[in-house]
């Protein structure tokens, strides 16, 4: 007969040292979720805020809330905007979303 102890003893997982198995997955994970997600992001962000800044008289936009109309004067943080003849909305700039003629080539 052996004792139950003795198997107890022998089943116990080792735990002396430390797992660097974990540690290395948890790097990767953030790496791949860094170029798949936040990095892309990023780029997109950059690309809106410089066409934002490019904006010019006679552009042809669409607004975050899907407003379409022509540019028709630019000031520091906002537009003029003409929905229609002889009808104008003043936006903020950032509400302006994309370009038309990126729309009209798609």
């Amino acid at each position: 007969m052996i004792p139950n102890f003795i198997f107890s003893l022998t089943a116990a997982p080792a735990t002396g040292g430390m797992d660097y198995s974990f540690i290395i997955m948890m790097v990767l994970v953030f790496v791949v979720m860094y170029f798949f997600m936040i990095r892309p992001q990023q780029k997109r962000q950059k690309q809106l805020v410089k066409f934002r800044e490019s904006l010019k008289k006679g552009d042809k936009v669409v607004t975050a809330g899907g407003i379409y109309g022509t540019i028709k004067h630019v000031e520091d943080t906002c537009v003029s905007l003409e929905v229609d003849q002889n009808t104008s909305i003043k936006i903020d700039k950032t509400m302006v979303m994309k370009d038309m003629s990126d729309i009209a080539q798609k």
